[in-house]
């Protein structure tokens, strides 16, 4: 026979699973001797089988009596006895702590005969201040009326009455509360069995309720695992002034310091401390009032956060001077309280460095790092997109990126607003507190870009219609003009009007130190994405090993470059395209030089010229009327030049290597500046490690011929008239499908494989990463795609190719490195996938370099455990 009741005695903590985390830690503490009002677990199995059904299973209610009849022996009262009656609480608990999301009642068991029972044994007015709450309980959770319908029937009471507070009601006037209560449920069964077996059904289909679904959804907890529901014997705060209720911290959950924390109120039961009906007190208060109580919960707190070895958020009543723990479960707390809590509990030796590190997650580490809204203000948020880049900014609503560039460069705070960016947009973007765009995905330019200068982005934010002409942007009812201050949050998506107040991030040293401690476990490197010298120093001050990815193509938007860019893309012969690049060279040169004089020792991987020529061509007439008049070209004919660079689809066309193949005087130019720089570093005496990235390799001969006719002359002619040498290796991204595939035939032309997981996951999925919010949440929202494959490396598609490439890689070249520089190198589950696939490094944004670094120390502890 299937057991589908547990009695507290019969399990412990490891049997969260099946009596879930409130359940298996009430069977935990009566263990181990603590004051736990008896009770029984009915299992987690028991809630499935019940919502596939409709029904609960046969055994159920038999198993329920033997374990009430326990319950009965126990406490010497009887369940629906009208002289001396045992009442219960009905709780949810899930595996995984749920707080607030599901259902509750308290009081069960009390009816008009066990109502006069219970007034014998204690007073008027608590037996009707007991059986109103019963009765607002069961109606919210069993019959599904709205809460505000008993503050409505409460109000009208106080209201006759002249009271502001429910304590403030006499006996006579709780008694016409619940019989305005009773009127409104209806139909209440009298029998207290009828009213369990309602009320565990209830608390069951609360695992489906549309909070607990977003909270489920929102915190990455599984849908299929259920809720137990724990019975457990009443015990009372509300009985007088010797009586109270609160909830305490082992540690304060806010700073982390080793401090009991939290609130309680006297005569009063739990729901009123955290419900607001009444100012709860500090717990140094209790020290005052009942200093015996005080003294044995601070010896309660010790006990269990030595049982489970992390802080507790612990539920407590006293009852007529006696102290009941009702709750036990590892606390919610701040990303610094995290740190705090776990490096502490270290040097304390309660817990491993490695126990330590795996305590603090990635998304913990993000919200460090950047400035955040201050959870204290009263803010109007008017829309919400997706949370692109974290941090929070405020600024004045701009819409054109050159007026954006020329008011953030002269001290502005700027808030760029467009409907989605381009690489023409980088000067407005790196001018300007942060970005809001209306389309485009977590990968989309402005979101990657936003990023790696760790600036906030809200991108894909669809509500909100931005009217470019007329400089506004309007979202339901509220409109939005140019010059107004708004405030966006990266973290968390949302918009809001007016400024915000901002809190500065802390860089603890307690976080420092546990940096440390992973990086003497990891045993996988981690590099930045980074495109400047800025970017390089923001990144070694987070501890990157290297440069995994500097993009080229950013350097030549700069206005004085931009001009011979301009001229290359619409030369008409070899030598006038010769002419343009050579005014390129020094520009570029100057970039590298200036990045390697950062990375002095550390590898630095340039990737080559990438996007294809449409990008930098000038687009508007102003542009190509200045261009018309430095080259003396028709502006007639410059503007069908420009129109043929136009593609169907340029992200499968004329870009990348091809690039490279079709006018390889591009890439001669890029090679002789990046070895012309190194030289010229390692004479100043730096130590240069130069990497050349070739991008979008789908076939060896096309890296065969960039390496043979391209990259190996140019570097013999730099060094030649250099008369000095640099060491160098030339590589490739891994970004096409069929690179991947062919990952043993590349590894013998290739140094290193760098996997470009951003283009590869479009080629895989046939997605462009810049339109995918426009469907992949409603995939998500349906069960088609569990996460945003652009957000978090999809493994049973693109990891495959990785993990293939990989092993295929490195069985024919043994000193081959290989790495990702995708967004997916500073998201958590994807760098241990990363370990796993047994790349050597991660390379990501500056700003998520320490994210990567505790990251694959876990990877390491994980493998380790396995």
């Amino acid at each position: 026979m299937t057991k589908y009741v547990y009695s507290f005695d019969e399990g412990n903590k490891e049997m969260k699973e099946l009596l879930g985390g409130k359940g298996a830690n009430l069977a935990q503490m009566t263990s181990i001797g603590l004051e736990v009002p008896p009770g029984f677990i009915v299992t987690s199995e028991t809630c499935l089988e019940y919502l596939k059904e409709d029904k609960l299973p046969d055994q159920v209610e038999e198993q329920m009596r033997i374990k009430m009849d326990e319950l009965e022996e126990s406490s010497g009262k009887k369940f629906g006895d009208p002289g001396d009656p045992l009442l219960v609480s009905v709780r949810s608990g899930a595996a995984i702590s749920m707080p607030g999301m599901m259902d509750t009642i308290l009081n069960l068991g009390l009816n008009d005969d066990t109502l006069e029972g219970l007034k014998e044994l204690t007073d008027e007015r608590f037996a009707y201040d007991s059986y109103r709450r019963f009765l607002n309980m069961f109606g919210e959770v069993v019959r599904g009326i709205p809460h505000s319908k008993f503050e409505e029937k409460m109000d009208e009471v106080k209201d006759d009455r002249g009271v502001k507070k429910d304590v403030d009601l006499d006996a006579k006037a709780m008694k016409e509360v619940c019989d305005k209560y009773y009127r409104l449920v209806g139909d209440v069964p009298s029998d207290p069995w009828k009213q369990l077996l309602e009320a565990v059904k209830s608390v069951f289909k609360s695992w489906n309720n549309r909070r607990a679904i977003k909270y489920r959804e929102l915190n990455n907890v599984p849908h299929d695992m259920g809720t137990a529901v724990n019975i457990q014997t009443m015990v009372f705060g509300n009985t007088g002034e010797s009586s109270g209720s609160g909830v305490a911290f082992t540690r304060n959950p806010s700073t982390g310091e080793k401090e009991v924390y939290g609130e309680f109120l006297m005569n009063a039961q739990g729901e009123d401390v955290v419900a607001g009906i009444r100012t709860p007190l500090h717990l140094d208060e209790l020290k005052k009032i009942m200093p015996e109580i005080y003294s044995q919960l601070n010896y309660v707190c010790k006990i269990l956060e030595n049982e489970y070895r992390d802080m507790q958020d612990l539920e407590f009543t006293i009852e007529e001077g006696k102290l009941y723990i009702l709750q036990t479960r590892d606390g919610k707390r701040t990303p610094n309280a995290a740190v705090k809590i776990a490096h502490d509990m270290a040097k304390e030796d309660v817990i491993t460095k490695e126990e330590a590190i795996m305590r603090v997650t990635g998304d913990q580490i993000e919200k460090l790092l950047h400035k955040s809204i201050d959870s204290k203000a009263d803010t109007e948020k008017i829309a919400k997109g997706l949370n692109a880049s974290p941090g929070a900014a405020s600024g004045c609503v701009v819409f054109n990126t050159d007026e954006a560039a020329q008011r953030g460069d002269a001290g502005e705070d700027i808030i760029l607003v467009r409907p989605e960016t381009t690489p023409d947009d980088i000067h407005g973007l790196a001018a300007s507190r942060g970005v809001l765009t209306s389309r485009g995905g977590m990968t989309s330019h402005a979101a990657v870009v936003a990023r790696g200068m760790g600036q906030p982005c809200v991108a894909g934010a669809e509500d909100i219609n931005i009217d470019i002409k007329n400089q506004l942007f309007t979202v339901g009812d509220v409109t939005v003009h140019k010059d107004d201050t708004i405030t966006i949050d990266g973290t968390t998506g949302e918009v809001i009007l007016g400024e915000a107040p901002l809190v500065e991030p802390d860089f603890s040293l307690e976080f420092q130190e546990m940096l440390l401690w992973a990086d003497d476990i990891r045993d996988m490197g981690v590099r930045m994405n980074a495109d400047t010298p800025e970017d390089a120093k923001k990144g070694l001050e987070f501890g990157a090993e290297g440069i995994g990815l500097c993009r080229t193509e950013h350097m030549f938007f700069d206005a004085e470059r931009l001009g011979a860019v301009h001229e290359m893309i619409i030369a008409e012969s070899k030598e006038d395209r010769h002419k343009a690049l050579d005014k390129i060279v020094p520009y570029q040169k100057e970039d590298f030089f200036g990045i390697f004089k950062v990375m002095d020792g550390y590898p630095l991987i340039i990737r080559l010229l990438d996007p294809p020529l449409h990008e930098f061509a000038p687009t508007d007439k102003e542009s190509q009327k200045k261009l018309a008049e430095r080259t003396g070209m028709d502006p007639a004919e410059i503007r069908k030049k420009v129109g043929k660079l136009k593609e169907a689809n340029p992200m499968l066309g004329h870009r990348g290597c091809r690039l490279g193949i079709i006018y390889p005087e591009i890439y001669r130019m890029q090679v002789r500046a990046i070895l012309e720089a190194a030289v010229e570093a390692k004479e100043e005496g730096v130590e240069v490690k130069p990497r050349i990235m070739i991008p979008l390799i789908g076939h060896v001969n096309e890296l065969k011929f960039l390496k043979d006719e391209v990259v190996g002359p140019t570097a013999e002619k730099v060094f030649s008239e250099k008369k000095d040498k640099v060491k160098f290796k030339v590589g490739t991204m891994i970004e096409i499908p069929r690179a991947a595939l062919t990952a043993d035939e590349i590894a013998e032309e290739a140094e290193f494989l760098s996997f470009g997981t951003n283009d590869l996951t479009q080629m895989t999925f046939g997605f462009s990463r810049d339109d995918v919010g426009t469907f992949v949440p409603s995939y998500i929202e349906q069960g088609i795609l569990n996460e945003d494959p652009f957000q978090v490396l999809d493994e049973g598609g693109v990891g495959i190719l990785v993990d293939t490439a990989v092993k295929d890689g490195k069985n024919v070249n043994k000193k081959l490195s290989t790495g990702i520089c995708g967004e997916h190198g500073g998201e958590p589950k994807s760098i241990k996938f990363s370990y796993r696939a047994g790349l050597d490094y991660v390379s990501c944004s500056p700003y998520r370099v320490p994210i990567a670094r505790i990251s694959a120390a876990q990877a390491k502890i994980e493998s380790d455990l396995s």
